[in-house]
Order: structure tokens, then sequence, then C-alpha cells
């Protein structure tokens, strides 16, 4: 062979080799042959995560991410997906986009095409899984939100992509309700209000009444003003205008719509654009964490808002107030979802073991006598005569029996509830407390939930399956027995706790944090890299 020949294949192999390298640098995830090298990379990078791994065991160890045409769309909607994570209130920096665009234009050779294809991969499925079902795990948060999130499989986001359009999939990746919407759009209005100083100065004052004047007032007037609760104005008295925009303020955030700004109010008007912003973002979180089909028909009680509500077709068509459970740990209404599958008129209560052994165990043992309302049956369910047992010689643990009151008004669960059996041992019921009901803060159950209406709610559940729900439930209710009401078609129940949310005029509604749920979420989000923004304009 000639020296010029080598020569010739010499600087053909380096022009080869030149053409490569441009080529490379210049389109960000190069069409490369996917062979053996592409392939062992990616089945090497895969194998950190059986997922992954099986997906592209089932394919062949081909990509889907760096080659031409196709999977450019894909590439092209994933970044555009990251840049806009912000806006849903997702840990942007756990995905790196800038970090992630700079592998692709650094992807050289094959090896490094196969360890890109897969990191994309796990970051897609990072952002996927954040945006459909929620950045944290509820339970890890706080044990009382015991909700079973429907986590997909996600292996199954990788197989759904490849076949889907890129853009179209990333768009139904978030939930899809309207209140999920909504809140997006007052997270934005708030981000720019936050940019612009927020609502202005705080009102040096924990108490204005109608017909007060002076400094304090001029600053309650612009923070409501800037809230768009008043019009602008130069006013400096208390007015019949103020009264009426405090009052609209308060039942924006569930107060007592007196028109005055009392020490409750004057704390709600005074929270900050930020920790607004902080409810929000949280709602948004929670929200992922039902973004499943909730039931044409279905219950949804509000923790935080101290209502229960049956929606159908998405409106509120019967609502009610409730009292929770108390703010004591041990106390607490935990958050879950289940099905309501039947009623029960003149309900007997089966006092729950931690109330028998905890408060009335003490007070038997100081008088056998006491609770006297209430039976005490042994295990095959005969009642006990109190008079022939030592309870001093019990203890929490080993106290054998169990307390039932019988139907009657006075019984605690008063005169019906609502059941969906749980392991959680919750339930919605009457109550003869009723002067609880026009409390602000109503928080004082052992967990259940009380309504404020029952009879009500009860004709309500009833409509879908008798012409007659009233008439019915006062047959049962008149026997004074213990009568089941099975519901011909079982209703899911949701027990939430959402310190903001959207009415049905799409006007956002702020609750207080009782639980202190929230400021858990909040500091998790923010540990995972949730930032709190302000927007320009």
């Amino acid at each position: 062979m000639s020296s010029l020949v080598l020569r010739n294949r010499s600087f053909f192999a380096v022009l080869a080799s030149f053409v490569f390298v441009v080529s490379t640098f210049l389109i960000p995830a190069p069409a490369l042959a996917q062979g053996t090298a592409f392939k062992q990379a990616v089945a090497e990078a895969a194998a950190r995560d059986k997922d992954i791994a099986a997906f592209y065991q089932a394919n062949g160890y081909e990509g889907i991410w760096t080659g031409k045409g196709r999977d450019r769309n894909r590439r092209a909607a994933l970044v555009q997906a990251l840049k806009a994570a912000g806006n849903h209130g997702l840990p942007s920096a756990r995905y790196d986009v800038d970090g992630l665009q700079a592998k692709m234009k650094a992807a050289r050779t094959q090896r490094d095409l196969g360890l890109l294809e897969v990191e994309i991969s796990r970051v897609f499925l990072q952002y996927a899984r954040d945006i459909q079902t929620g950045v944290l795990i509820p339970g890890r948060v706080d044990r009382a939100i015991v909700r079973k999130v429907p986590y997909r499989d996600r292996t199954s986001y990788l197989t759904n992509f490849e076949k889907s359009s890129p853009k179209g999939f990333f768009r139904a990746l978030a939930p899809r309700t309207t209140e999920y919407t909504a809140l997006m759009k007052e997270k934005l209005r708030l981000e720019k209000l936050l940019a612009q100083g927020g609502w202005g100065q705080t009102v040096p004052s924990k108490t204005l009444k109608p017909g007060a004047s002076g400094a304090a007032v001029v600053a309650l007037r612009d923070r409501l003003v800037r809230m768009g609760y008043l019009k602008r104005n130069a006013g400096k008295t208390y007015d019949a205008n103020m009264t009426k925009a405090v009052q609209q303020f308060q039942r924006a955030h569930g107060l007592a719509q007196d028109g005055v700004a009392g020490p409750g109010t004057m704390t709600e008007i005074n929270t900050s654009v930020q920790t607004r912003l902080q409810s929000v973002i949280v709602a948004m979180e929670r929200e992922r964490w039902l973004n499943q089909d909730r039931g044409r028909r279905h219950v949804e009680v509000n923790l935080a808002d101290f209502t229960a509500k049956i929606i159908d077709n998405g409106k509120v068509t019967f609502e009610t107030r409730s009292v929770i459970g108390h703010r004591e740990r041990d106390r607490q209404s935990p958050e879950f979802s289940d099905v309501m599958e039947f009623m029960v008129i003149n309900p007997s209560w089966y006092v729950p073991r931690s109330i028998v052994t905890k408060e009335y165990l003490p007070e038997l043992q100081k008088d056998p006598n006491a609770v006297n309302h209430i039976e005490i049956t042994d295990s095959q369910g005969r009642r006990v005569d109190r008079s022939v047992v030592d309870f001093t010689q019990f203890t929490e643990r080993t106290f054998p029996f169990a307390m039932r009151q019988p139907p009657s008004r006075g019984n605690a669960l008063g005169l019906v509830k609502f059941m969906f059996p749980n392991p959680h041992n919750i339930y919605l019921h009457d109550t003869p407390a009723k002067n609880l009901f026009g409390r602000e803060i109503r928080a004082y159950s052992h967990g259940c939930i009380r309504l404020a209406d029952p009879f009500d709610f009860a004709y309500a559940l009833l409509s879908k399956q008798t012409n007659d729900p009233k008439g019915l439930f006062q047959a049962k209710l008149a026997t004074g027995t213990e009568q089941q009401v099975n519901l011909k078609q079982p209703v899911p129940v949701h027990i939430i706790y959402r310190t903001a949310f959207v009415d049905g005029k799409g006007r956002t509604q702020f609750r207080r944090d009782i639980y202190g749920r929230d400021a858990k979420i909040w500091k998790a989000l923010a540990k995972a890299g949730v930032a709190m923004r302000a927007v320009q304009g």
C-alpha cells in the first residue's frame, strides 16, 4: 500500500472526526446511530432505577429523547415544562433544567448520549410525579394526614409519553380541576402583589369599631383598598362603607360578620401577602394529593372551614356547618377519603376505648354511679351491674368492659349518624350540643364530624333514592329504635383541610391553620426547594 493511500485514509479519518465533533456541538441532542455503546450506557445507567430499567429493557434500550425529529420535540416540551415548574409551586431547582440543557449540549459520544438518555428520563419522572400527585408524602409531614395518594406507575409515565403528543402529555399531568386552575391564578396574583410591596402598612391597632377615626382607621382604609374590599377614597372615618368592606373581608376569611375589626379580624387583616401565598401553594400541593375522580356526587368536609358539603357534578347542592376534632393532638380529625354506605337513625353510641379508659374509668373509680346515662357492657354485650364491680382494680390496659349510650335525644351522636366504615372510627353525626355551631372556631369533638343540620343532610342524601326523603327519614325516626338505612348509591366522602380555597363565585377564601398542618407542609415544601417568588408586572 502506497504512502499516498495511507495519507488519504488518515486525512479522511481526521475529517470524519472533525465533522462528528462539529455536528454534536451544533445539535443539542444529536441523532446518532444507537449502537452497542449507546445501549450499553443506557442499560448501565438505568440499572440504578428499576422502573426506568424496566422501560428500557422492554423497548430494547432504544432512546426516546436523544435523537432527531420527534425526540427533539420531546426534549423541547420537557424543557418548557420544567421552566414553568415554579408556576405550580414546584421545587424548580430539583429538576435543574439549566444543568440538563448543558448536558445535552456537552454530549459527544454514543456513551454520552446513552447516559444522557437515562438522565432525561429520571428528571422527567421526578417532574411528572411531583406535578401530578405532589412533591411530598403526606403522612411523613403529619401522621393525621392519612390520605392515600393516587400514585401512578412510574414506568407507565414513560410508556404513555412515548405514544403521546409531548405538549399534550405535559398539559394533562397537573390536576385538571377548576380549583387547581383558580389557585394557580391566585398564586400569580399574589406573586405580583408581593413584587409591588404587598398590602402596605399594617394597621397599628388591636380593635377598631364603626365611628372611629384617626391614623389607624386610615391605615385600615388603605389596606382594605389594596386588598380589593374597598374603593379608593379619602375618608378618615370608620363609616358605613368601611363597615361593609370589613364584613366582606370577614366573610372571605370565615369570621363572624359583625363589621367590627376586633382582635381576630385584625389579625387576619394584618396577615402578610407572603403568608397568604404560602397557603395557596400548600393548597395546590394538597390538590395534587387528591388528583383523582372524586365522584359525580360526593361529600366534602373541609376541616379548616368547619363545613360539610354535598357536591353534585361540581356544584355545591347542600352545605352545613360542622364541629370537628379538638386541637389537642390525639383528638384532631384526620384527613382521608372513604365511601358512605349507610346512615343509622336513632343510633347507639358505642364509646371509643380511648374515651372509656382515659375519661370515664377515672370517674367510675371515684364514683361507680358516674356517667350513669351510659351502660357498661361485658364482652358479650350484656349490661353490667355497676354496684358489684370494683373499678379501682382496673387500669387503662386491663379494664374489661365496653360502654354504650342507648338511643335518645341526649345521645352523644344525636339522632342520626352517617357511616363510611374506616379504620379511624370517624363518621358524621348529629349532636345535642347545638350551641357550638354558633362559634367561630368549632373544634370540640373527639375527632368525628358533627353537623349543624343533620336531618336536612339526610334528606339531601336520600333524595336520590326516594320521592319522599323526609317522610322516609321521619318514619324511621318515630320508631325510637335503631334503624339502618342503606344508600342505594354509596357516596364518596373526602375529609380535607384547606386554608386557601376558591368559592363557587371564583373568590379566594382563607381560613386559619387551626391544627398547624399547613405550616408543617410549607416547611417541608421549602426544604424540598419550593421558593417564594415575587413576579414583576
